[in-house]
């Protein structure tokens, strides 16, 4: 099968969305700068300048200016910003869904799905700029007023991943516009393209939006580890969301405690299912297979566990090896494909890795490999792999489509093994006894952030916090009270009487 080159369609749709070509350095394909590639077909498609750690200080003291003056413009206008966004990626979703699955080699609706992830989020930002609710409080002395008031915290850092490399932004930039916090944003060195393609169009919104919008409300950061840690290191950004490994995460987190400042991390997710004896077999066939295969296994909230009730063990994992021995594979622009390329071929080296721990603990490996593709996109097969127990790389994430089974006798045996792997993310059961799905859910069931009862624990709706437990990092994005995070709160105490009784029955009288 011939593959089309991604390059040229990559920068009609850059310069359709308005990304100036002063924004790629000379010789796109020399590798000068940061090269932007393409693992559909392997291809350089751009290079650009990195941003260095000088710059990255100067766009934070230009967005903490910023705040300064954005912090004053009332929360429902802030809103309008965000719903002027929306309009903005509603006109550019075809151009942005197609760039994301060019860059980040994503199937088709995927891209244009993550797409409606940010018009999504930015909807709901907008309802949420005239609800920023603080609380009355009940207070011990007479003629006294207490609440709790929430204000604008200061400028947000945002470094996201390549596997959703806009949706991830827009989890946390929507919020933090509406909360009266400017963004300064780290993309993925592999994913740089839809930033800047991102920023174009919040800059048509900023222009649409007015005067009220200052200069460094938003910034894009190009470049790698020094920038990210000029970001992290910074003062005068006292929240930073970042997703990414675990191991990143590990690093990040100390980082800015030691400064005090707040963390909202997204880490890894060693994600599973249970297949319980009631389960519907059918139903539970199709959520697997995305969920274990959506974007080539390359979702924090991949499916990598899959825990079967020994009754049902054969009546499942045959129909499901013959799944992946016939999912189809290839060019992500192509209708039919539902499994595109691995983002680079170290990803292909972990996978093969992991396979050979999997054997080496007495797996059973249906499928893996390479799979032959022309050009230099690195494609694989998708594996599933039986395993006597929970051991070796089933403990651990690998960020590929790698799908561990394993049985099990009992449900209590089945939410240990569940829960017995350092991630806690996302998770499900799959079953039809209404007394296994409420224990699942129920606080001796999953240990994770997100918990699901026969849908599988890949994609999730922006109206829920987004976020997991344990190694995950604890961060929460989207919906609920995740705002509270770009915000910091002030408990307010009024006094409207003629005396001043004190809390807690303390006395001191003096002579006045």
């Amino acid at each position: 099968m011939d593959l089309a080159p991604a390059r040229p369609d990559a920068l009609a749709i850059l310069e359709r969305l308005g990304v100036a070509h002063s924004a790629f350095a000379d010789g796109a394909t020399t590798g000068a700068g940061l090269s932007a590639r393409s693992p559909i077909t392997g291809e350089t498609i751009a290079a650009l300048a990195e941003t260095t750690p000088d710059e990255t200080r100067e766009i934070i003291g230009r967005a903490h200016e910023a705040f300064l003056r954005w912090r004053e413009v009332p929360a429902p206008r802030r809103g309008e910003l965000v719903r002027l966004l929306g309009e903005e990626l509603r006109a550019a979703k075809e151009d942005l869904g197609l760039l994301v699955t060019l860059e980040a080699g994503k199937i088709v609706s995927e891209g244009l799905g993550e797409v409606q992830e940010m018009i999504d989020i930015c909807d709901f930002a907008v309802g949420l700029s005239r609800q920023l609710y603080g609380l009355t409080i009940a207070t011990e002395r007479r003629h006294h007023r207490m609440a709790e008031t929430w204000h604008p915290l200061g400028v947000c850092g945002v470094i996201s991943a390549f596997n959703f490399p806009v949706a991830v932004w827009s989890w946390n930039a929507a919020l933090a516009f509406v909360c009266g916090d400017p963004v300064v944003w780290k993309p993925s060195e592999k994913t740089p393209l839809t930033a800047l393609a991102v920023d174009a169009i919040l800059k048509r919104a900023i222009a649409r939006f007015g005067e009220d919008a200052p200069e460094g409300l938003h910034s894009v950061l190009i470049g790698g580890r020094a920038v990210g840690e000029a970001l992290v290191d910074d003062p005068r950004v006292p929240i930073v969301s970042a997703t990414g490994s675990t191991r990143m995460g590990r690093e990040v987190g100390p980082r800015l405690a030691k400064r005090f400042a707040r963390a909202i991390l997204e880490l890894g997710g060693n994600n599973a299912a249970i297949v319980a004896p009631s389960a519907d077999l059918d139903l539970t066939l199709r959520a697997v297979a995305f969920s274990a295969m959506g974007t080539a296994g390359q979702r924090c909230t991949t499916l990598r566990r899959l825990i079967v009730h020994e009754s049902v063990y054969d009546a499942l994992v045959p129909k499901l090896a013959k799944v992946y021995a016939s999912v189809a594979i290839g060019d992500p622009r192509k209708d039919g494909t539902l499994v595109g390329p691995l983002v680079d071929a170290d990803a292909l080296a972990m996978m093969d890795r992991a396979l050979e721990e999997a054997k080496a603990a007495g797996g059973t490996v249906h499928g893996g490999g390479r799979a032959p593709m022309p050009g230099e996109g690195v494609y694989a097969r998708p594996a599933l792999v039986e395993m006597p127990s929970q051991a070796g790389p089933m403990l651990h994430e690998t960020f590929a489509p790698i799908l561990y089974v394993t049985r099990y006798r009992d449900l209590d045996e089945a939410i240990a093994l569940h829960n017995g792997v350092g991630a806690g993310l996302s998770s499900s059961i799959f079953t039809l006894d209404m007394r296994e799905a409420e224990r699942f859910l129920s606080d001796a069931g999953s240990d994770c952030g997100i918990a699901n009862v026969n849908i599988g624990p890949s994609g999730a709706e922006i109206g829920g916090a987004f976020g997991g437990e344990k190694e995950t990092g604890g961060g929460r994005e989207a919906g609920s009270d995740a705002w509270k995070a770009y915000m910091r709160r002030a408990t307010n105490t009024v006094n409207f009487g003629t005396t001043l009784p004190l809390a807690q029955g303390v006395k001191f009288d003096i002579d006045a």
